[in-house]
């Protein structure tokens, strides 16, 4: 395995049918099933199908923070009975991430519970004659769009090791692909989402989406996510084209854009991300070099809270500032925002030598953050460590720190701790697969 030293689920209207990637379920045999969705579905089924798919997107999201955060270096996750979160995931004393182990496990499996459902979806609007053709575009491209996110979310942990894209027929399961041909498939999937999204008729309920719940919305919100792809796949213009077709607005609200959304109510779920301040034992909190590295006067040290006491463990690990991302347990999680926009912005343009484009992109993160403008060096190199300084305090805790440092060949740049500690560069295949 590389490493660097110093790397709801198929929700039927309240009832769980579980699906991973593997041909296993787990099912409520009193409940709907699949096939009771592929004969003539009515608009409700199909918006359960809907509704269960946004819930699903936030199951084990937790888990998936932690573990690139936590390989990333942007937090510990101290917890008395899960000891793996400072040994494995930090590479202790030659520890090896293991397939079989919750920490990919579980969110992978989430991931593709999700993925199953979106597939139901596809196929349940495309097989009824009780809506019209472009309300099945609508439900065609949103379910799309999403299972492109989800596939996208398990290939940051496997990286090299791939994933499986073709997992409509449990029966007949596609083979696992590499990391470029997980990118390419990724991108395709959402190019038919947009086809779709241009034809639409929306007329399901979304949670998370705001304004952007309409066909034209969902629209911005798949180019959005294109252009996410395109810079992992280093197709630097492509970029630039989604996000002139997406929400990016250089001047506009940086928090304005797609949410998972928590709630109280009967049958809902808390932010699993929240962890009060002050908190002993169960505990989330910055990595030391949060505060070491970052510019003076930068409002960003508020993602972070000082605790009384410091929190640490006997494993040798510590820290003095609680991570203060999600400020409540019903706080929106992004799925993506402007600001990440704007910041693809200046990355495409410094890798196409357009310096003062980017550089406009990185001053407006900059002063809104209490920072002066930009007064480094104008080169590609100097330019794309300002870049990546700015994601990694505007995106703290959002799940991209790892992934960044992964994509320009920095992980033996990130910290490790102790003596022995590793930097993960992936996550193995679960074993089920």
């Amino acid at each position: 395995m590389k490493k660097y030293n110093r790397i709801q689920t198929l929700f039927f209207a309240g009832t769980i049918l579980f699906f991973s990637a593997c041909k296993k379920d787990y099912g409520n045999l009193n409940g709907p099933t699949v096939e009771a969705y592929q004969n003539n579905a009515t608009a409700a089924e199909l918006n359960n199908l809907v509704s269960g798919t946004e819930s699903g997107m936030r199951n084990s999201i937790a888990f998936y923070l932690d573990d690139v955060g936590t390989i990333g270096r942007e937090i510990y996750r101290f917890s008395p009975s899960e000891p793996r979160y400072v040994t494995d995931l930090l590479g202790a004393n030659d520890a090896e991430l293991s397939g079989s182990n919750f920490y990919i496990a579980t969110p992978w499996a989430s991931r593709y519970r999700v993925i199953k459902n979106c597939n139901v979806l596809i196929d349940a609007a495309n097989n009824t004659t009780l809506i019209t053709d472009a309300q099945k575009k609508g439900y065609t491209g949103f379910a799309k769009t999403i299972k492109a996110h989800q596939l996208l979310m398990n290939l940051n942990l496997t990286y090299s090791n791939g994933i499986r894209v073709d997992v409509a027929d449990p029966d007949n399961l596609g083979p696992v692909v590499d990391y470029n041909a997980g990118l390419a498939a990724i991108s395709s999937l959402l190019d038919e989402a947009k086809t779709d999204l241009a034809g639409a008729d929306v007329q399901f309920p979304l949670a998370g989406f705001g304004a952007f719940g309409s066909a034209a919305g969902l629209l911005k919100f798949n180019r959005a996510l294109a252009a996410r792809v395109n810079i992992y796949e280093e197709k630097w213009s492509d970029a630039l084209t989604a996000l002139n077709e997406s929400f990016f607005d250089l001047n506009g609200d940086f928090y304005t854009g797609i949410n998972n959304v928590f709630g109280t109510g009967s049958g809902d779920q808390l932010n699993p991300a929240f962890i009060p301040q002050n908190q002993n034992g169960e505990v989330r909190v910055a990595h030391p070099s949060f505060t070491a590295d970052i510019a003076a006067n930068d409002d960003r040290i508020n993602k972070t809270a000082l605790r009384n006491t410091t929190a640490s463990i006997p494993a040798g690990l510590s820290s003095n500032r609680d991570v203060w991302v999600y400020t409540s347990s019903t706080a929106p999680m992004p799925v993506i925002r402007n600001e990440e926009l704007i910041l693809i912005y200046a990355e495409a343009n410094i890798q196409l030598n357009n310096f003062n484009e980017a550089i406009k992109a990185l001053n407006v993160i900059r002063s809104k953050h209490g920072l002066g403008n930009y007064s480094g060096p104008q080169t590609q190199a100097a330019l794309i460590n300002e870049m990546l300084y700015e994601r990694r305090y505007s995106l703290y805790f959002e799940g991209h720190r790892w992934i960044d440092m992964r994509r320009y060949n920095k992980l033996d740049e990130l910290p490790t701790d102790r003596p022995g500690d590793d930097v993960w560069a992936e996550f193995p295949l679960p074993v089920t697969e």
